[in-house]
C-alpha cells in the first residue's frame, strides 16, 4: 500500500487563509534553516550542469560574469565637487569599494592619478560589519576654499537602512560623535548639509516618527554638539504619509530649504522652508499634488503629470513648463512650455546647467536630446542637440551652478559605452552647441558578431500597441531560438536600451535571443503609458507582455519550450503573474526579489508606500488586486513550467517571505521549482560583484538547462 503525497498548502483564493505566513519571519531559526536548505539544494542541482568543455556551466559563467563586473577599463563614474571629480571604486581586490577622487585633466588620460579617501573594505573588515556604500555628500566650501567635510552613508548589507558618518577629507577618517562629528544612527533616512555645523534631516527620532511604510515622517534641523533627539522639529507628517524626505540647495545665491511630503508615489507636496523666521516656517507650493515641481536658480520647473491649467492655458500631462520662481511663488509668473508630448513622444528625462535646460525626448522607445535656452528678454528658444549621437543617451551637467558643460554617454545594446564632454556656453549665449569630447570609452565583452537589434510592436488585448526590443541572430538561426523575455511595467519606469554586458556574455554569445518589452505600466510614453496600468487595470500590464510573448511565438522567433520570462521587483510580481496566469506560454519563469503576496504586501516593510500603484488590499480594492496576486491564483491540477526564485534575507525593501512562501506553495504542490536567498545584497540581491557574478551565472544556467543549449551559436541544440 503507497501512502498518498501530502495535501497540497495553498492560501484560500479570498486571502482568509495563509498556510506559510510563518515564512515571513526573516531571521528566525526555522525561516533560515528553510531557506539553508533550499539554496543546498537550487545550487547543487545548477552547478551540475555541464558547459560545452566538461566544466560545470555556472562555474564558467560566473567567471566570465565576474571578469566583466571587475574590468579596470570601465568608465568610471564621477561626480564634480570643486577641483575634483570623485568616484566609488569596485573590482576583484576591493569588492566594497575605494571612495577616491582626481582631477578633470588626469581623468582624461588613459591612467588617471586617484587620491583613495576611503577603503571601504578596509573599514568593514576593521569595524566587523558588511558595509556597501550608500554615496557621499559634500560640504559646499566658502568661495576659494577648498572641500573638506563630507557625510558617508553605508549599509550593512546592502539593506535601505543605512548609517550616516561625518568624514574629514583632509585627515581621511571619520569625526567621531565623541569629538561633535555628525553621526545619523541606522534607519531609513537621510541628512542633507546647511552649513558647516548645521544639517537638514529625516530619519527615525524614536517612537511615532516613522510612517507605515517604515521611513521617516519628521524633518528636524540638528545642530552640531547637541543630541538628535533635541534637533528643532520643523515638519510632521501624517502616519498613513509614504514619508519625508529633506534637502538644502547650496547655490550660492540661491540657496533653499526643501522638505518634500510624499503621501504616496507620484502624490506629493513640496514645501519650502523658511530657516530665517522663529520657529522655522514652510510655505507650500501651490501645484496639484502630482506635479513634480523644483527650482533651479531663479528658473521654476514643472512636469505635470495630469494637464494643468493656469490662467486659462492648460498644460498637458507629460509637459515641461518653467518660470521665474520668485514671480510664481507671488502668483505672477509668465509660463513657458519647453516640452509638449505626442501620442508616440516623451519626456525621458531633464538635465539643468547654469544657463541652459536639455531634454532627452523618447520617440516610440528611441532618444533624442533637445536644446533650449532663454535670450535676454526671457524668451526661451529650442533647437536639436547632437543630432550626429544615434545610441541611447544619458545627460547630466558636470556641474550645474558653475557652468553649462555635460556628460554625454552614448551607448546600445550591442554598442559598447562612450562617455563625452560637451561645453553649452556658446549655444547658452545664443551660438552653436559646439562639438562633443570623447573622455572615455569600453571595449566589447561579448562576441556581437552576427546580431542585431530591431524593434517591433505587438498588439495588446484592448489593441493598444506595445513596442518591443530583440536583440538576437541577424538570420534568426533557423530554428526556435532560446529567448529571454524581460520586463518591469510599474512606476513609470522606462526600459531603454542599453549595453548588454554581462547579460550578452551569458545568453546572446552562447546563441540566446533576448527581448526587452516596454509595456504599460512603465514611462516609455509618459504618466498615461503608466497610469493606464495602476490598480484595477494592472492587469493591462500583464496582458501585454503576455501579449509580446504570443507574438514571439507567432514571429516564430522561438517556441513554448524556448521561451522564458525574467523580472525583478516590481518586475518579479510581473513574472509572477506569467507563471500563475499564463503558464502554457512559457519554458522558464525566473523571478527576483518579488512582490506576490497581495493581500498582505502592503504590511510587509515597505509595502504600503506602493498602495498608490496596486491598490490597498484591507479595503474593497481587494477584489481586483486578488485577480493578480500570484500566491493566491496557484491552482491543483496546472502544469507550471520549471521556475527559478531568488532573493535576499537584507531585502528591506521588498520581503523575502513573498518569494519564500511561493517557493513553499510550488514544492506543495509538486511544481518543478528552486530558490536561491542571497543573505546580503538589500533589494538588489547582492552586494559584491563576486554576488552579483554568482546569483547571474545560476540563472543562465538554469535558463540553458531548461529552455536552451550552452554552445556557442552554429552548435547543435541540445541539453547543456
Amino acid at each position: 500500500m503507497t501512502t498518498p503525497p501530502p495535501a497540497p498548502q495553498l492560501p484560500a483564493p479570498d486571502g482568509s487563509s495563509d498556510p506559510w505566513q510563518r515564512l515571513e519571519d526573516v531571521t528566525g531559526e526555522e525561516a533560515l534553516a528553510w531557506v539553508r536548505e533550499r539554496n543546498a539544494r537550487a545550487e547543487a542541482e545548477i552547478d551540475a550542469v555541464p558547459g560545452p568543455d566538461g566544466e560545470s556551466l555556472a562555474r564558467s559563467l560566473q567567471r566570465e560574469i565576474r571578469e566583466i563586473l571587475d574590468a579596470k577599463d570601465r568608465i568610471p563614474a564621477v561626480v564634480k565637487r570643486g577641483e575634483h571629480l570623485y568616484n566609488l571604486w569596485t573590482d576583484a581586490e576591493h569588492e566594497r569599494g575605494l571612495w577616491r577622487r582626481t582631477t578633470l585633466d588626469s581623468y582624461r588620460t588613459d591612467e588617471p592619478v586617484w587620491d583613495v579617501l576611503l577603503d571601504v573594505d578596509a573599514l568593514g573588515e576593521e569595524e566587523g560589519e558588511s558595509w556597501v556604500w550608500h554615496g557621499a555628500s559634500l560640504l559646499r566650501p566658502a568661495e576659494g576654499e577648498p572641500y573638506r567635510r563630507a557625510l558617508v552613508t553605508l549599509s550593512r548589507g546592502g539593506s535601505d537602512a543605512d548609517v550616516t558618518r561625518e568624514f574629514d577629507l583632509d585627515a581621511r577618517a571619520f569625526v567621531p560623535a565623541a569629538e561633535g562629528g555628525f553621526v545619523r544612527p541606522e534607519a531609513k533616512g537621510h541628512a542633507s548639509w546647511i552649513d558647516e555645523d548645521t544639517l537638514l534631516i529625516a530619519t527615525d527620532f524614536g517612537e511615532g516618527t516613522l510612517t507605515t511604510s517604515g521611513y521617516p515622517r519628521q524633518a528636524r534641523i540638528w545642530r552640531r554638539g547637541t543630541d538628535l533627539t533635541e534637533a528643532e522639529l520643523v515638519f510632521e507628517a501624517a502616519e498613513d504619509d509614504m514619508g519625508v524626505f529633506v534637502s538644502h540647495d547650496s547655490t550660492p545665491g540661491w540657496e533653499r530649504d526643501w522638505v518634500i511630503q510624499m503621501h504616496a508615489f507620484y502624490d506629493t507636496t513640496v514645501h519650502l522652508l523658511d530657516r530665517s523666521t522663529s520657529p522655522a516656517t514652510l510655505t507650500a507650493l501651490d501645484v496639484p499634488r502630482d506635479m513634480e515641481a523644483n527650482a533651479h536658480r531663479d528658473l521654476a520647473v514643472f512636469s505635470p503629470r495630469s494637464d494643468w491649467e493656469v490662467d486659462g492655458v492648460v498644460h498637458p500631462a507629460g509637459s515641461l513648463v518653467v518660470g521665474d520662481f520668485d514671480a510664481f511663488l507671488r502668483g505672477q509668473a509668465q509660463l513657458h512650455e519647453l516640452f509638449t508630448p505626442t501620442p508616440s513622444t516623451s519626456l525621458q528625462g531633464m538635465t539643468l546647467t547654469r544657463g541652459t535646460v536639455v531634454l532627452t525626448v523618447l520617440e516610440d522607445v528611441i532618444d533624442r536630446l533637445e536644446l533650449h535656452v532663454r535670450d535676454e528678454n526671457g524668451e526661451w528658444t529650442g533647437q536639436e542637440l547632437y543630432p550626429e549621437l544615434s545610441g541611447a543617451l544619458g545627460v547630466s551637467a558636470v556641474d550645474s551652478d558653475e557652468d553649462d558643460r555635460v556628460w554625454v554617454t552614448d551607448t546600445g545594446f550591442l554598442t559598447p559605452t562612450r562617455l563625452l564632454l560637451g561645453d553649452l556656453a556658446e549655444a547658452a549665449a545664443g551660438g552653436p552647441a559646439g562639438e562633443l569630447e570623447l573622455i572615455k570609452s569600453t571595449p566589447e565583452r561579448f562576441d556581437a558578431s552576427g546580431l542585431e537589434v530591431t524593434q517591433h510592436f505587438a498588439t495588446s488585448d484592448d489593441g493598444t500597441r506595445v513596442p518591443y526590443f530583440q536583440i538576437g541572430p541577424a538570420d534568426g538561426g533557423g530554428q526556435a531560438a532560446p529567448t529571454l523575455l524581460y520586463g518591469y511595467g510599474g512606476f513609470e519606469i522606462s526600459l531603454t536600451p542599453s549595453y548588454l554586458g554581462a547579460i550578452g556574455k551569458a545568453w546572446c554569445e552562447r546563441g540566446g535571443t533576448y527581448v526587452v518589452a516596454n509595456i504599460r505600466g512603465g514611462g516609455e510614453y509618459g504618466p498615461a503609458w503608466h497610469q493606464a496600468a495602476l490598480r484595477e487595470n494592472r492587469h493591462r500590464a500583464y496582458e501585454d507582455f503576455s501579449s509580446v510573448a504570443k507574438d514571439l511565438l507567432e514571429r516564430g522567433v522561438t517556441d513554448r519550450e524556448h521561451l522564458a520570462v525574467r523580472g525583478g521587483s516590481n518586475g518579479g510580481l510581473l513574472t509572477g503573474n506569467m507563471l500563475a496566469q499564463y503558464p502554457e506560454l512559457f519554458g522558464a519563469v525566473i523571478i527576483q526579489v518579488p512582490l506576490l503576496d497581495m493581500k498582505r504586501y502592503s504590511h510587509l516593510l515597505a509595502g504600503a508606500s506602493w498602495m498608490a500603484e496596486y491598490g490597498d488590499p484591507d479595503t474593497d480594492d481587494w477584489e481586483f488586486i486578488r485577480t493578480f496576486s500570484p500566491y493566491h491564483l496557484l491552482r491543483e491540477g496546472v502544469e507550471y513550467p520549471p521556475t527559478f526564485v531568488l532573493t535576499s534575507t537584507r531585502d528591506d525593501r521588498v520581503h523575502p517571505g513573498h518569494a519564500r512562501k511561493l517557493v513553499a506553495a510550488l514544492e506543495s504542490l509538486g511544481a518543478d521549482v528552486r530558490s536561491f536567498e542571497n543573505i546580503e545584497g538589500g533589494h538588489g540581491g547582492a552586494a559584491t560583484n563576486e554576488q552579483a557574478a554568482r546569483m547571474n551565472a545560476l540563472l543562465y544556467t538554469f535558463l540553458w538547462a531548461s529552455i536552451g543549449r550552452s554552445q556557442p551559436r552554429g552548435s547543435e541544440p541540445g541539453a547543456p
